[in-house]
């Protein structure tokens, strides 16, 4: 096998073990985005640890199909970008959509989710949950509420009782 075949074969692989391991991927296409604008995304993505690729479509079609996601492959089309993150679900879709608010020439265009081909708009959907501190602190809230009524409750029987007293 020639060295150039060798090559493509490994990055398929590693292009599918990616879409196998990864909790989210989001396929994006950044035409249109300046270098600097591109940059900038890529910073924000690594901080989040989501790690930001770009691949041939061609690889990434093989690779799709390797990991049984070829509901994926009609997304691949033009110059596209592919988020990966195996910690945080909602991290890349997040990071993505709210970049995208703020440059129109980056537009989502479908991705994966636990294994699950989505749409551009199930990613958007994603996007838009709170994160996974903003919903325990909500949980947490709701958790409090009944205990806050009780706490309530028993200090204005002490303070009625405190003014009969009186």
């Amino acid at each position: 096998m020639s060295a150039i075949i060798e090559h493509k074969v490994k990055l398929v692989d590693e292009i599918t073990d990616k879409l196998k391991a990864s909790q989210s991927t989001v396929v994006v296409d950044y035409r249109g985005l300046t270098v600097s604008e591109v940059t900038e995304l890529r910073k924000q993505l690594r901080e989040a640890g989501v790690e930001f690729k770009v691949y041939k479509n061609s690889m990434v079609r093989r690779a799709a199909e390797a990991a049984e996601l070829s509901g994926l492959v009609d997304s691949l089309t033009g110059p596209n970008a592919i988020a990966f993150s195996n910690e945080d679900v909602i991290a890349p879709a997040k990071i993505l959509n709210d970049f995208a608010k703020k440059h129109e020439a980056l537009e989502i265009k479908s991705g994966v989710i636990e294994g699950n081909v989505a749409s551009a708009e199930e990613i958007k959907a994603l996007a838009e949950l709170p994160s996974r501190e903003g919903l325990l602190s909500m949980l947490l809230s709701v958790l409090q509420a009944p205990m806050r009524g009780l706490a309530l409750a028993a200090k204005a029987v002490a303070e009625q009782k405190e003014e009969q007293g009186a």
